[in-house]
């Protein structure tokens, strides 16, 4: 019997239905693995078969050679291919009688839809000749060596594998060629929608992987299954133009990408306006359109002339990878968004941002003058992330938020030195001090405005800050810690500590221009110029702890003496704050402070000045009975009672008990406080971050 393969893989298209198989989880979404259990299953029940879906939504089952066997439609009648003269094919499955489909099939059965004596009516597709045989969804201008124009056209080997790119010492070699792979020494190009498979080791000038797929495709997934790749000229991998992009760093394999130091190549190309781009790649892992990394393998980059892995749309990480990246400016930039919800990253800057995203609207010097909405943010849902950054930790100009509604979030970040910079004349500000959205260059290196030391070097606009954003910072959960050379937590707008666990060090360790509110969290701040600074300071709820060289709580409009709608409100939560000696404020507000709930300690090491625990320019309003201040002179806000203190015991009234870790003469209460010798009469007690325990009952 002369045998017709009406769709074997020599011709498939990757077709919308999907048909690459046996694809792990972190493959192409639209891949045969990803379709239900049920289909899969059922060209499994009856031999060795691969499944894919049409997009009709019939079962298009393929034997080991590629060809298609039958297929199952969806009210669960059969189809099988004929023979040239319609007849029907010997690849039908070998099953027992007693089997649905031999029972069903009987091949000249009415419950065989969808099939002609002519063969041509295979469900989902339509007709066009190849080799003067009726193929499927191909046209003849797909095959024999022409670049497809989209995915939907695209051709596999009759295996049914992705294709699959080794490299060597000479450079790579493609095998499966679906007709979207050109290979030119160690320069593979990708010009279609699908899975790739890349492996093996290769170094030279021509070392690149580039994509350009019409965006009007699905995704280009690069599967990186074992691959060391180096451009001694530009980038090993450049996305110039797809739908999507997908960098999968396979399970239990180790990939690792190296770029070259310098760039002098361009590249010219059509981008889906038709509009001719001239572009020069800006990172080890560069994409013009959006890019997701994921994979449950190893990623590791090296970015030697500028960013480690950049995308100028969305950049997102998803799945279980560990992911390394060593680069000289930015480690991770997504100019739309940097969106990381699992995996490991350990970033490492030399002159730049750990995680960046910047995009927003420009003027002529190429600076920040308006905020896009759902532009330039950084949004953290899961996830392990390490970062060593010589300027900011992580910086958008819209927004930072980090939550768990992915996973675990674990954070830690050294930005510049991870010595908090005490100069009482050090710069704060986004872009150069407060005042908001004109202060600068949005943190970009060489232009946020401040002046430090970094150990023993002086450095001239650095900002070395942990997270720092234009307009807001909003942490809901997490385990965070920072150690930074300016402020730990820096919004030019607003800072919102919903929940979480932080530990933060830093010129402030939470600074905000407008306003911070703790809702819940705890945050310890052991080690600070000004712990909390911004014209407001809310505390709803939450617990804290702050070591200060200065003011501990700092309710400031910048140089202003006396700011009307600056404040510090205190309704709930349990608070401490230490101040060093000087003139220094424990809680200090050029406006209102007003303490009506929560629990607050203040220890206020004064010597010289005015002010001590609490001090107001405004209007001062302290009603909650769990409050004490401990200070070597009186307080300009609050009552101040004349009690000596020192390091051997409890302090306090019937409401509140505190063991002082410094030694005085005055302490500020609601009612007349006293020595304490019997803490387990107060009802509640709250252990601080920093070791110590506060007592009280309310």
């Amino acid at each position: 019997m002369n045998k017709k393969k009406f769709l074997g893989f020599t011709s498939l298209v990757s077709l919308s239905f999907g048909l690459m198989v046996g694809c792990s989880d972190d493959s192409n979404p639209g891949s045969a693995i990803d379709n239900s259990q049920a289909q899969a299953n059922a060209c499994a029940a009856f031999g060795d078969y691969y499944t894919s879906i049409a997009e009709t939504g019939e079962t298009m089952c393929y034997d080991a050679a590629g060809n298609l066997a039958f297929w199952i439609n969806a009210d669960g009648s059969y189809g099988f291919p004929v023979d040239e003269a319609g007849s029907p094919s010997a690849y039908i499955p070998q099953v027992a009688s007693s089997s649905s489909i031999a029972t069903e099939a009987g091949l000249s059965s009415a419950a065989n839809t969808g099939l002609s004596s002519a063969g041509t009516a295979v469900p989902g597709i339509s007709s066009s000749s190849v080799q003067g045989q009726v193929v499927p969804g191909v046209s003849s201008s797909s095959v024999g060596g022409t670049t497809p124009a989209s995915s939907s056209a695209y051709v596999s080997e009759s295996n049914g594998n992705a294709p699959a790119i080794a490299y060597a010492t000479t450079g790579a070699t493609v095998t499966n060629n679906n007709g979207c792979v050109t290979v030119t020494g160690g320069e593979v190009v990708i010009t279609c929608a699908g899975d790739y498979d890349f492996s093996g080791s290769y170094k030279g000038a021509d070392a690149q992987i580039r994509v350009n797929s019409p965006k009007a495709d699905s995704g280009v997934y690069l599967n990186l299954r074992g691959l060391t790749l180096e451009n001694t000229v530009d980038a090993p991998i450049y996305v110039q133009q797809a739908s999507k992009a997908f960098v999968v760093a396979k399970k239990e394999t180790v990939n690792t990408l190296t770029d070259a130091a310098t760039r002098t190549k361009t590249f010219t190309y059509q981008n889906a306006k038709g509009e001719t781009k001239v572009d020069t790649t800006a990172a080890t892992i560069y994409s013009k359109d959006d890019l997701t990394i994921k994979g449950a393998g190893t990623l590791k980059v090296t970015g030697n002339a500028n960013n480690g892995i950049h995308s100028a749309n969305d950049l997102r990480f998803r799945g279980e990878t560990i992911v390394t990246v060593n680069a000289k400016n930015n480690g991770v930039k997504g100019k739309g968004s940097v969106q990381i919800g699992s995996g490991t990253l350990t970033i490492t800057t030399t002159e730049g941002d750990g995680i960046k995203s910047d995009e927003c609207t420009e003027n002529a010097s190429g600076e920040c003058t308006a905020i896009i909405a759902g532009k330039g943010y950084v949004e953290i849902t899961g996830g392990s992330i390490t970062i060593t950054a010589a300027d900011d930790g992580i910086s958008a100009v819209n927004q930072v938020r980090i939550n768990e509604n992915d996973g675990a979030v674990s954070m830690k970040i050294t930005a510049g030195d991870g010595q908090p910079d005490k100069n009482s004349s050090g710069g704060s500000g986004f872009g150069g001090g407060m005042g908001g959205f004109g202060g600068g260059n949005w943190g970009r290196p060489g232009n946020s405005g401040n002046t430090g030391t970094t150990g023993s070097t002086t450095t001239t606009d650095i900002s070395s800050k942990g997270i720092v954003a234009a307009d807001s910072i909003i942490i809901e959960a997490g385990s965070v810690e920072i150690a930074a050379h300016k402020d730990a937590v820096h919004s030019n707008g607003y800072v919102d500590v919903r929940g979480g666990n932080l530990k933060l060090s830093g010129r402030n360790s939470i600074h905000a221009d407008e306003a911070i509110t703790i809702y819940d969290g705890t945050i310890y701040m052991p080690e600070s110029y000004e712990a909390l600074e911004a014209k407001q300071i809310i505390a709803k709820g939450g617990v804290t702890a702050s070591n200060s060289s200065n003011d501990g709580w700092n309710a400031s409009a910048g140089g202003e003496q006396r700011c009307s709608n600056c404040k510090v409100e205190v309704t709930g939560g349990v608070h401490y704050v230490h101040v060093g000696s000087g003139d220094t404020d424990g809680i200090d507000s050029n406006g209102d402070i007003k303490i009506s709930g929560g629990v607050m300690v203040v220890e206020c090491e004064i010597s010289g000045g005015m002010g001590g625990s609490f001090d107001s320019d405004g209007s001062a309003s302290i009603t909650s009975k769990t409050v004490l201040g401990f200070s070597k002179s009186r307080s300009e806000a609050g009552t101040s009672y004349n009690v000596s203190f020192n390091t051997s015991g409890y302090y306090g009234n019937s409401n509140i008990a505190f063991k002082p870790t410094t030694s005085g003469s005055y302490i500020q209460a609601t009612s007349q406080p006293s020595a304490v010798s019997n803490v387990s009469s107060y009802a509640k007690s709250t252990a601080l971050p920093n070791g110590l325990t506060v007592y009280y009952n309310n």
